[in-house]
C-alpha cells in the first residue's frame, strides 16, 4: 500500500466520522449508514448533542408509542453532568449556543433557579437577559449567584467597550472645544504649526502663524448632555444590557451630563444607578408593554440646552399604547436643536424587526433610524457630540439607515 493510498483512507475515515457526528441518532453505537462507530470523546460529544437536539421541545406532544429520546428535563444531576460535559468537549462559543438552545427547547429555566446549576453555566449576554427576565422569580439562595453571573458578563463587556467609548467621546469633546481665537496660554502649538505650514518663510526659517488653534476656557466645563432612552420590551433585551454598560462609561466623563431612562408603559429614570451597571440592570424589568410617547414626553422635560443635547432612543419603534405621537415629539426636539437618533437595535444579532412606518416618518423629519453594533456606538456618540449628520455617518460606517 502506498503512502498516498494510506493518506486517502485516513482522509475518508475522518470525513465519515464527521458525517456520523452530524447525523447523530438516539443510539450512540448506531453507525447510521456510515460504517463508523463512535468511541471515546466522540461518543460523549454525540451523547451531549443527542440529549439536547434529539429530544423534542417540551411543548411538543408525547403520545403513546413516541420514540424514546435523550433529554435533560428529568433530573437536576443529569443537567449538572450535561453542563460539565459540554464545557469539556466544546469551545466556549458553542457552549453558550447549546445552553441557550437548552433553555428555549427543553424549558430548563428552572435550572437557573438553583445556585448549583447557575454556577455551572457558561455566562454570556443571553444568560444575563434570561436572568433579568426571571429576576422576580429568583429565590434568595440564587439571587446572589445571579448577581455574580451578571457582574462577570458586565465586567467583560466593560473591559471591551468602555475604553474605546471614553477615547472617542473625550476626543470629540476636545474637538468641540477648539477655537480659532485662543488666549496665548491656550494655544495648541502642534496643530497651529500644522495648519500654517503653507506660510513657512525660508528666509526667516520659521512659520508665520496666520491662524491660531487652541482650546476654549470652557474645556473643563459641562459641554454636552446625553439622554439614552431604552425600550425594555423583551425584544430589546441585548440592547438593554449594552446600553447599560455604555451609560456607565459615559457617566464617568465629567464634561458630559448623562441620563439613562428605561421605559415600557411606565418610565423610570435610572441615572443614579449608572455607577453600578449590575444594580442598573436589576432595576430594569424586561418585557411588558411599550409607551414610547410617554417616554419621549419625559425626555422633553430633561432638556435644558437643546443645541448641546444628544437624544439616543433605543427601540424597535413598535408603539404599544394608542393615542400618542412619539414621532411628533422627537421631531419637535430635533427642530429645537437636539441631535436625535433612533437605534433599532444595539447588538451584534443582525437585522432587527422594527416598525418601518415609524422609521420612515422619523427619517422624513431628519432623524435617522438604524441598527448599531456595540463596536460602532462610541463613534456614533462622538459624531453626535460634534453635530455631524448621523445619517451620513451611518452610511460611511456601512450601517443601513432606514427610510
Amino acid at each position: 500500500m502506498s503512502l498516498h493510498d494510506d493518506a486517502s483512507r485516513v482522509h475518508e475515515g475522518e470525513r465519515l466520522r464527521r458525517w456520523r457526528m452530524v447525523l447523530g441518532g438516539s443510539d450512540a453505537d448506531d453507525a447510521e449508514g456510515t460504517g463508523i462507530r463512535l468511541e471515546g470523546d466522540d461518543r460523549q460529544m454525540d451523547a451531549a448533542l443527542s440529549a439536547l437536539y434529539d429530544a423534542p421541545p417540551t411543548s411538543a406532544p408525547r403520545g403513546r408509542g413516541a420514540k424514546r429520546t435523550g433529554g435533560l428535563a428529568g433530573s437536576a444531576p443529569n443537567v449538572a453532568r450535561w453542563l460539565g460535559d459540554i464545557r469539556r468537549y466544546f469551545p466556549s462559543g458553542v457552549v453558550q449556543v447549546m445552553q441557550r438552545d437548552a433553555i428555549e427547547r427543553l424549558d430548563l429555566q428552572r435550572m437557573l433557579l438553583e445556585p448549583e446549576m447557575l454556577e455551572a453555566v457558561e455566562p454570556d449576554i443571553h444568560l444575563v437577559t434570561t436572568l433579568l427576565a426571571l429576576q422576580h422569580l429568583l429565590p434568595d439562595t440564587t439571587r446572589a449567584t445571579a448577581r455574580l453571573v451578571v457582574g462577570k458578563v458586565v465586567a467583560q463587556l466593560h473591559d471591551r467597550l468602555a475604553q474605546p467609548t471614553l477615547q472617542a467621546v473625550r476626543g470629540a469633546l476636545a474637538r468641540s472645544a477648539r477655537t480659532r481665537r485662543p488666549r496665548h496660554g491656550d494655544i495648541d502649538w502642534d496643530r497651529t504649526i500644522r495648519v500654517n505650514l503653507a506660510n513657512y518663510q525660508p528666509a526667516l526659517k520659521t512659520v508665520i502663524p496666520e491662524k491660531l488653534v487652541g482650546y476654549s476656557r470652557r474645556a473643563t466645563a459641562l459641554r454636552r448632555e446625553v439622554i439614552i432612552a431604552i425600550d425594555q420590551s423583551g425584544s430589546m433585551s441585548d440592547s438593554v444590557v449594552y446600553a447599560s454598560v455604555f451609560g456607565a462609561a459615559l457617566a464617568s466623563v465629567r464634561s458630559l451630563q448623562t441620563r439613562l431612562v428605561a421605559f415600557d408603559t411606565n418610565v423610570i429614570d435610572l441615572t443614579e444607578h449608572m455607577h453600578d451597571p449590575v444594580d442598573l440592570l436589576f432595576g430594569i424589568q424586561l418585557g411588558g408593554g411599550t409607551d414610547i410617547n410617554r417616554a419621549m414626553a419625559h425626555c422633553q422635560t430633561l432638556i435644558t440646552r437643546p443645541s448641546d443635547t444628544v437624544l439616543v432612543l433605543i427601540s424597535d419603534l413598535h408603539e404599544g399604547t394608542p393615542g400618542g405621537d412619539f414621532v411628533a415629539r422627537i421631531g419637535a426636539m430635533a427642530r429645537s436643536g437636539v441631535t436625535c437618533v433612533a437605534l433599532l437595535a444595539l447588538s451584534d444579532e443582525g437585522a432587527p424587526a422594527f416598525d418601518r412606518g415609524a422609521a420612515g416618518a422619523l427619517a422624513e423629519l431628519g432623524v435617522p433610524a438604524f441598527a448599531c453594533t456595540p463596536s460602532a456606538f462610541p463613534d456614533l456618540i462622538a459624531a453626535a457630540i460634534n453635530h455631524r449628520d448621523l445619517g451620513d455617518w451611518a452610511g460611511e460606517q456601512g450601517l443601513v439607515t432606514r427610510p
